[in-house]
């Protein structure tokens, strides 16, 4: 099995991505990977070479300084490793073509996408805490919904999940009790929802129309009616816990609410979260 170094002056991201795709060309070959990243000393380079040299191995780089580049390719060819630049021939080009010399800044590009990064995380807890799921994880979230089936939670999860927001749900069943997790969560972090039970009822009477089902106590007024009052006692048993009630009201507008009570303004949250 061929052995590929991946050195990098930041996290590696790139150059894995780039050799990933180039491997998918080459179905029939398994390819071993290293990572050495947060590489900016010239020892750290000279390690990396002699630990790939040591393994049969070949070095692919992306290293924004021209220093450390120089050294990389000497420091190579001392050791008889084959390294393969993957940054140095762009940027060579890119400062031609546009008449400015690179920022040599090791990592800008992580620095930049941090936020997007950010979001493809909380998208992802949001989807893997999303209805009760790995209740064990809760102390995780710092956001909690918690509210009956058709009062928004997994909406919300998403929504503010898309603002860089570690976002969990919980639903309140009637007869059930919620997992004992959610009480050991600070109380900062739990908003509870709730709705008219008129409302509620007529929107999961659309639902069942809509997915073809036929179940009617779940939609009934009364089933509901009871749900919601569960619901009340459950959250009675944290009085800090605020509850919410977001019959007409679109997610933004519960999104704000929710952000106004954490004293936080949402639409600066991917800035200052």
């Amino acid at each position: 099995m061929a052995k590929i170094f991946i050195v990098s002056d930041g996290t590696g991201r790139t150059a894995t991505q780039a050799l990933n795709a180039a491997i998918t060309q080459f179905p029939n070959h398994k390819l071993e990977t290293v990572i050495r990243n947060e590489v900016r000393r010239h020892e750290q380079i000279e390690n990396a070479v002699k630990e790939a040299a040591e393994a049969g191995a070949f070095i692919v780089h992306t290293l924004v300084s021209n220093d450390l580049r120089d050294f990389m390719i000497t420091t190579g060819r001392y050791h008889n490793v084959e390294t393969i630049d993957l940054m140095g021939p762009l940027l060579a080009r890119l400062s031609e073509k546009l008449m400015h010399s690179p920022a040599e800044k090791p990592g800008l590009f992580s620095e930049i996408n941090k936020e997007y990064f950010k979001r493809i995380d909380a998208m992802q807890f949001a989807f893997q805490h999303d209805d009760g799921l790995r209740p064990e994880e809760l102390d995780k979230a710092e956001i909690v919904l918690l509210g009956v089936s058709r009062t928004f939670k997994t909406p919300l999860s998403i929504y503010f999940a898309f603002k860089g927001w570690m976002v969990a749900n919980v639903p309140i069943i009637l007869n059930h009790q919620p997992p004992e997790e959610i009480f050991t969560v600070p109380s900062e972090r739990v908003f509870c929802l709730t709705a008219y039970a008129h409302n509620l009822s007529t929107l999961r009477h659309v639902r069942l129309e809509n997915l073809g089902l036929n179940a009617a106590d779940y939609a009934s007024l009364n089933h509901v009616e009871r749900e919601l009052s569960w619901a009340k006692f459950i959250f009675s048993k944290q009085p800090k816990w605020p509850v919410i009630t977001v019959t007409n009201k679109p997610i933004e507008e519960i999104a704000n609410e929710i952000m106004a009570i954490k004293n936080v303004n949402l639409e600066n949250t991917e800035e200052t979260n």
